[in-house]
């Protein structure tokens, strides 16, 4: 029988050698180290697939993933990207320039193996599937396609196969970093429900783990396999287990088996196990895209967080600070509520700096925002207007309230001791303002007013508060 062609380009002699190693029984590779030659090769040889690393001395692979697709002669040839797992950003570029599917450094051969397989398996491999199957698998894949939340995903997967195939069991099981055995979904489990398992009473699932292969034990009561357990299944009600390692990208969705335990007498037929391949190959892809959505919007949160935060002291910066007064201005407004305005800055600044040092100034500042973090409440806003600036934004509050947490908030400066201050103290000259009954006609009013009355605390000695 004709082998199949797999093009590999990594200029790295290792890995291709690793990847040769694991698919030559199967498969003939023909070896590049280049984007040139990815190129040349894929059109003189038209590889059934090609794999293609990212970084290469003489370009990029992304670019030559482009060049491949708008290549009448090759746009048609499966393309799976080789990049390392930090470079998230590569990922999503690649798929743009049309790559089919991508591996991640350090590379796992099992996992390799059987993407390659996956990519390359003929049309009539499914033939044996029934109707039934088809449409079990296509609805299944419409449900959690769009799905983020991973339990979710799981819980869909169990259900779906106890519809499809006759099963005892259907489970959803994973192992932490510590190797324990915990099943995250099944469909005699209640939702959100979780169990934790011995993986010594599970010998099946064992072999799976060491071996990154599907599992099929026929006859429970027969299979040498079950033998350290046989006296914990002489009254199992199921005859047959199959157990699906679910491979794709296990250092991003950790290490997850379908397991189905099931009555036939005839064990686990072809069809049976397809199925059973074609679900996991399905809830990986699914699993994966749930937890790429998950860190990179964690990730994006994270960066849209920072970008309205001071560097120095965590605290809001001046543009956000604005945009959420006029926010808190227009609310107050709309419903006829209180809203008040701290203003502050730190009495002789300039002093510290000369006599101890920028540094030491900086330090200042950082807990100053610690400081103000720990008297506000958590529906107020403070921010770092600038230098040695500072302003809170306190909704629904009343001029009293107001006041009443600007003489907190001074003393605890004033109580507070800077280790580089040695013994001297920090004070701080609090304005207040408060808009109520709409006396004031702008949110920028509100700001002018309490920067007023901060430099009238000022001018009455410093180290107090003053309010308009």
């Amino acid at each position: 029988m004709r082998l199949k062609k797999i093009l590999v380009v990594d200029d790295e002699v290792f890995f291709r050698d690793i990847l040769k190693e694991a698919l030559h029984e199967r498969y003939q590779i023909i070896e590049g180290e280049n984007g040139e030659q990815a190129v040349a090769l894929a059109e003189e040889h038209q590889p059934n697939l090609i794999i293609l690393d990212v970084m290469m001395p003489d370009g990029n692979g992304i670019d030559v993933c482009r060049i491949l697709k708008a290549n009448a002669a090759t746009h048609k040839i499966p393309v799976i990207l080789f990049t390392a797992l930090s470079k998230k950003e590569d990922i999503v570029l690649g798929l743009k320039a049309g790559a089919d599917d991508y591996i991640t450094k350090p590379i796992c051969l099992s996992e390799i193996v059987a993407r390659v397989d996956a990519h390359l398996r003929t049309k009539d491999y499914y033939s044996d599937l029934l109707h039934k199957d088809l449409l079990l698998l296509l609805e299944l894949a419409e449900n959690i396609s769009a799905i983020r939340n991973p339990m979710t995903i799981l819980r869909i997967i169990v259900e779906k196969m106890s519809a499809i195939i006759d099963v005892a069991r259907c489970s959803i099981v994973s192992i932490n970093g510590n190797g324990d055995l915990y099943v995250k979904a099944s469909n005699d489990l209640d939702e959100n429900m979780e169990i934790r398992l011995d993986l010594a009473k599970y010998p099946e699932i064992r072999k799976s783990l060491e071996t990154k292969r599907a599992v099929i034990v026929n006859n429970i009561q027969q299979d040498p396999l079950m033998d350290s357990v046989r006296p914990l299944i002489k009254d199992l009600r199921y005859n047959s287990i199959i157990v699906i390692p679910v491979l794709k990208k296990e250092n991003i969705i950790g290490t997850f088996f379908l397991r189905t335990a099931s009555p036939f007498k005839g064990g686990i037929t072809d069809r049976i196990y397809k199925v059973c391949q074609l679900v996991a190959n399905i809830s990986a892809n699914a699993l994966e895209n749930a937890m790429l959505f998950d860190t990179m919007k964690t990730a994006q949160e994270y960066f849209e967080e920072m970008s309205i935060r001071d560097g120095l002291t965590k605290l809001y910066n001046h543009r956000h600070f604005y945009n959420r007064l006029e926010e808190e201005f227009s609310r107050a407004d709309r419903y006829n509520s209180s809203l008040s305005l701290l203003f502050f800055d730190i009495d002789d600044f300039k002093r510290i700096n000369d006599v101890y040092g920028h540094a030491c100034g900086d330090e200042v500042l950082r807990q100053i925002g610690l400081l103000i973090k720990m008297v506000a409440r958590d529906i107020d806003i403070p921010a770092r207007y600038g230098g040695e600036e500072f302003a809170i934004i306190l909704p629904n509050t009343s001029a009293e309230g107001a006041f009443d947490l600007a003489t907190r908030l001074r003393a605890t400066v004033k109580a507070h001791l800077f280790s580089c201050l040695k013994n001297d103290h920090v004070t701080i000259s609090i304005g207040v303002s408060t808009f109520a009954h709409k006396n004031i006609p702008a949110f920028d009013s509100l700001v002018h007013m309490a920067d007023a009355a901060m430099y009238k605390a000022k001018a009455q000695g410093k180290d107090c508060v003053f309010q308009i």
